[in-house]
């Protein structure tokens, strides 16, 4: 049973992680085209690059969106996989009828 929960957690982990991924890269592309944009638009050089910094800033924030992400998803499925186990039974306590301790 653990086994089986441990790779439906496996399996969770890798979906959500290719998610990021796959948000990570629009947001990318996202912000290579409006750089381009931006580019076009532009008529002096500080213009243009200021466009190409605040590119690769969005490309970097991406990156380590994804990043944190991915060790959101490794957190929760490791909290997925430990498991607390309770036992129910005897406690320790004895009680006899009869005889006389002392």
């Amino acid at each position: 049973m653990q086994t089986g929960k441990n790779a439906a957690a496996s399996v969770k982990e890798s979906a959500a992680n290719m998610a990021a991924s796959a948000k990570s890269g629009m947001d990318k592309t996202k912000a290579t085209l409006q750089e381009k944009g931006e580019k076009m638009t532009a008529h002096d050089p500080m213009q243009k690059e200021m466009a190409r910094e605040k590119k690769e800033e969005r490309k970097h924030e991406a990156e380590y969106e994804k990043q944190a992400k991915h060790e959101q998803n490794a957190a929760q499925r490791q909290a997925a996989g430990t498991t607390t186990h309770s036992t129910t039974g005897v406690t320790g306590h004895h009680t006899t009828t009869g005889g006389t301790y002392r």
